[in-house]
């Protein structure tokens, strides 16, 4: 593990890695998916409901990395460059499965199996979060993933998923509200100022 850390961290062990897998070398490219097997799926989870459909689009995006790969800007890091690859195809595997928009009501969407270690003034992890928010409907979970974990815009968001800026906003809105009314029924108050 230590290993991955430290070529996570060196440019050149990345920028040899790159270069080998440009040359198509299949050792290469699986040591350059193992190393950022963690970071992509990490990406991958805010936007979809399972971990298996996480892991679909993982792949995709890393089908799409390795193919455009002499398309990398080598002044920029591997590391953004491969985070937009997999936030573009979890907007395109969205646009794929959800063409007509079939809005579930907020009221309908049920958070179940929050672990008992959220309950009273215990933090709440990460993993507790996403969690949550995979329980979102899948419009509000990509507008929320987008806006507040990835840092687009409205105008951005309205234009990637081809809706209009108010749409954007509202299902933010909801998200939030969603989101807020389920840390407090876990009594997790202190964390529902931030959405």
């Amino acid at each position: 593990m230590e290993d991955s850390k430290n070529t996570l961290e060196d440019p050149k062990q990345i920028k040899a890695l790159l270069h080998d897998c440009q040359k198509g070398n299949r050792e290469a490219q699986k040591k350059l998916y193992e190393l950022f097997y963690g970071y992509a799926m990490s990406v991958c989870l805010r936007y979809t409901k399972t971990k298996e459909e996480a892991k679909e689009i993982m792949n995709d995006g890393f089908m799409k990395f390795f193919t455009h790969m002499h398309q990398h800007d080598e002044r920029a890091s591997v590391k953004s460059w491969l985070r937009r690859i997999m936030i573009n195809t979890a907007i395109d595997h969205y646009r794929k499965h959800n063409k007509h928009y079939n809005h579930k009501d907020i009221d309908d969407t049920v958070v179940q199996n929050i672990p008992d270690s959220t309950q009273g003034t215990e933090p709440i992890s990460y993993d507790d979060l996403i969690q949550m928010v995979q329980k979102l409907p899948d419009s509000y979970r990509t507008v929320f993933s987008l806006y507040v974990i990835d840092g687009y815009s409205h105008e951005e968001i309205a234009k990637q998923l081809g809706i209009v800026v108010g749409t954007s906003k509202s299902n933010l809105f909801k998200a939030r509200e969603h989101l807020k009314n389920q840390l407090k029924k876990i009594n997790v108050n202190s964390y529902a100022q931030y959405f």
